[in-house]
């Protein structure tokens, strides 16, 4: 996809900027922000993809809804408007986190529940975590019934699957055979 290629080059750029100004942290709150209200709201989403808008009104819009951000964040805006390319800023928030904590050793482990994990689950998790990575791990809980029980863990292009679904799944293939 070309816009994810996009992305992730202005994703190294603000994070190189962001990195010889000393602010890097403070604009990956700003890309945590972005990349959750873009990506997380719908309308959001469909107006800065929205080719009838104009540049100045999207413009406005991102620069009054994160109005609070770091230069550095605005700079970005401000590239995206005279290049014409608001639709691929939450793809390049979401670029800039991971890029941030690749630089600080850190990987994000997505952790899929039945129900929200609690301090047991967790521990049993971060035991499970410690036998892939041996990086800082930021887990990120994503609940889905559909599982049953048990987990699901992904780091990188690693996978471990001990959900209930999982299991009846193989139970079903053994009896199958």
């Amino acid at each position: 996809m070309m816009s994810t290629r996009a992305a992730i080059r202005y994703a190294k750029a603000i994070l190189d900027i962001a990195h010889s100004k000393g602010v890097a942290t403070e604009v990956g709150n700003d890309m945590t922000t972005i990349a959750s209200t873009v990506n997380g709201n719908a309308e959001l989403s469909a107006f800065l993809t929205d080719e009838t808008k104009s540049l100045k009104v999207k413009s406005g819009a991102v620069n009054e809804i994160f109005s609070g951000v770091n230069g550095v964040t605005k700079g970005l805006f401000q590239l995206l408007n005279e290049n014409k390319r608001f639709e691929i800023l939450g793809t390049i928030a979401s670029e800039y986190n991971r890029l941030f904590e690749e630089m600080n050793g850190m990987e994000t482990a997505t952790v899929t529940t039945a129900v929200p994990m609690d301090a047991e689950l967790e521990g049993k998790v971060m035991t499970k975590i410690l036998t892939f990575s041996n990086k800082k791990i930021n887990i990120k809980n994503i609940v889905d019934p559909a599982i049953i029980g048990g987990f699901i863990l992904r780091i990188g292009d690693q996978q471990y699957n001990a959900s209930v679904a999982n299991r009846l799944q193989v139970l079903k293939r053994e009896l199958s055979n």
